[in-house]
């Protein structure tokens, strides 16, 4: 039976974003640097030996758990409201740990992707993906530069997390993420001032889409099947962004004509996006600048959103 997935948010999250694999990626790395032509079976005879083992939650682990509780609110015969789908570069044989981690703490995940040493990214459109997770920046960057769906590389796991339990908390930077990055090139490029002059003289036009303006929508049809209105409902919203005045007017009537509902912004003028953060308490913060990124990451689960390959951004880095 074929299954519709157009009313429910697809999530793939890579076996090393949700679990910290972290010493079995070294083990190959190094056993690669030995010799490379063996380091496929040394590889295989370490995971072998450690199909049994407690995985220790990667990055992305506490927004997966918290968004498959929402399914919770399913109504009888409709289709999930949340499919997580893992992918991995592993072998099916090799990835046997991987299974046994989901198992053995209840995830309701499915569905799964072994490639072998293959990318996961052609894979992506079949499983009708919204958002993909990963920490391999090469698959991240495709994802990106195809427009396929919304993608971020997570970063480590923070030191210290105080996440809201109940709840799904997304924080979204701005620019470069929601919309395009026409607007911070123009900072590049013309200054503060410059940008302040150009953003309220075009207040009134919307911006162009950035790679998570679909999620987004995609996010509120998902609040659309809660049994809540928007403001009780179990997804909270936050948009914390570097913009002030004169430049916030811009943000607010681009989601108005985007039509979805936003619970918090944050203009912040230049302010540490960390200490928001902090207080927010998202499951996972997307942004796409290094500066912000590197403090962010050490509070909240945090992921980087690449700019596009061809980006005329790249000349000002």
């Amino acid at each position: 039976m074929k299954v519709d997935l157009e009313k429910t948010l697809v999530v793939a999250v890579s076996a090393t974003a949700l679990f910290d694999m972290s010493e079995a990626d070294d083990v190959f790395q190094e056993a690669f640097k030995e010799n490379p032509e063996t380091a496929v079976e040394n590889y295989r005879a370490y995971m072998l030996k450690r199909e049994e083992d407690d995985l220790a939650d990667g990055t992305a682990m506490p927004l997966v758990s918290a968004l498959l509780g929402l399914n919770q609110y399913k109504k009888q015969g409709e289709v999930p409201i949340v499919e997580v789908v893992v992918m991995s570069r592993n072998s099916p044989e090799t990835g046997v740990v991987v299974f046994n981690n989901i198992r053995s703490r209840g995830l309701n995940i499915s569905r799964h992707a072994f490639t072998g040493g293959e990318s996961v990214v052609p894979y992506l459109e079949a499983y009708d993906v919204d958002l993909f997770l990963t920490t391999n920046v090469r698959d991240a960057q495709k994802v990106i530069d195809a427009k396929s769906c919304a993608s971020a590389i997570v970063q480590k796991p923070p030191h210290t997390s105080n996440i809201e339990e109940g709840q799904v908390r997304l924080a979204f930077d701005g620019d470069a993420v929601l919309f395009d990055d026409s607007s911070e090139i123009v900072f590049k490029a013309q200054g503060l001032k410059g940008f302040f002059d150009h953003e309220d003289a075009h207040q009134d036009v919307p911006m162009p889409e950035g790679p998570y303006a679909q999620l987004l929508r995609s996010i509120s049809q998902l609040q659309s099947r809660l049994p809540f209105n928007v403001k009780s409902s179990p997804v909270r919203i936050a948009i914390v962004t570097a913009r002030s005045a004169p430049a916030e007017m811009r943000v607010i009537k681009t989601l108005r004509t985007w039509g979805v509902y936003v619970d918090e912004v944050f203009f912040l003028g230049g302010l540490d996006k960390s200490k928001i953060l902090k207080a927010f308490r998202p499951h996972i913060f997307f942004e796409d600048q290094d500066l912000h990124l590197e403090e962010a990451a050490k509070y909240v689960p945090s992921g980087k959103v690449p700019y596009k390959s061809e980006s005329e951004i790249h000349k000002y880095l």
